[in-house]
């Protein structure tokens, strides 16, 4: 159970952006989880049960282990929220065949809205890499615009290969595979596909440096790009066009409140993001409403 806990705390600093003090608690809560089952064994640790054979009644009667703690419901939700993140990420990643925390019962709380990037926030990032003129540069470049043009998720954009995009004719598009082995074709835009071109035909040569790299984005080793690099990536510039907390999550949320708000239908915006339940896509509905209501306050003679 640590290597498994110590996995998803690298996903989530490395994919997710999470901050160090959430990644401090996510630790704390886990390392929780873990010493109430060392605790059913008897404080024996030899005997603690593989993480895939945890199952649903466990984490259960472990949330009323919590409750009888006399935890306030809000820092019992937020360690039944680790414990459910931890097994979502699990099964995400095929580690367990099945997700045991998924029908987990919580105490209701307020859930927050994903954190997203103005067009001109986007504008400003999408930049940064012009001002080099490296083959980093460009591979960055089209990084970028990949990222924004596609939504896709972290994880998906580095385990394309360059035959997983086609960039030929009127419908260049790119196909990944996302959770539970789904597979979906993307659109790409043409200041994106203009950004891959040159990646591919001016600087990704240079960085292959002769090696036959079947992986679409590669570091200056001619390796794949990590999960880890992108986030580095993208950290970089966006300090650099000042802005601040962005992660390749929060170009995916950009991604899908832009299209709502541009007035893409709510059932094409979740094939686009490859969401499993339409619910999860019916949230940044807020973030468009939010939108809105500035505008109106703004615009309407009495809204002031």
């Amino acid at each position: 159970m640590e290597h498994e806990i110590q996995q998803f705390l690298t996903y989530m600093a490395a994919e997710r952006g999470a901050s160090a003090n959430t990644i401090s608690a996510y630790r704390n809560d886990l390392a929780q989880l873990r010493s109430y089952f060392v605790e059913q064994q008897g404080d024996n640790e030899s005997t603690l049960p593989p993480i895939e054979e945890v199952d649903a009644e466990q984490l259960q009667e472990y949330i009323v282990h919590l409750r009888e703690q006399q935890y306030a419901a809000a820092t019992v939700a937020r360690k039944v929220a680790a414990v459910k993140s931890l097994f979502s990420y699990l099964h995400g990643e095929g580690l367990i065949e099945v997700n045991p925390a998924e029908q987990l019962s919580s105490p209701r709380v307020g859930r927050s809205l994903p954190r997203t990037l103005t067009i001109q926030e986007v504008d400003a990032l999408l930049e940064q890499p012009g001002r080099w003129d490296t083959p980093e540069a460009a591979r960055d470049q089209a990084m970028l615009e990949m990222l924004y043009a596609t939504g896709m998720r972290v994880s998906e954009f580095v385990s394309l290969d360059l035959s997983s995009i086609e960039l030929q004719g009127q419908r260049a598009s790119v196909r990944c595979v996302g959770k539970g082995r789904r597979e979906r074709l993307i659109p790409i835009h043409s200041a994106a596909v203009a950004a891959l071109h040159h990646y591919l035909q001016e600087a990704r040569p240079k960085l292959a440096r002769g090696r036959r790299e079947v992986a679409l984005f590669i570091n200056r080793r001619g390796e794949r790009l990590t999960r880890q690099g992108v986030w580095l990536i993208i950290k970089n510039y966006a300090e650099a066009a000042g802005i601040s907390g962005v992660t390749p999550h929060t170009l995916r949320h950009s991604f899908a409140t832009h299209l709502l708000r541009g007035a893409a239908p709510l059932r094409n915006v979740q094939e686009l993001m490859g969401h499993a339940n339409i619910s999860t896509t019916q949230l940044y509905t807020q973030l468009t409403d939010e939108h809105l209501r500035d505008v109106y306050d703004r615009a309407h003679p009495r809204a002031s």
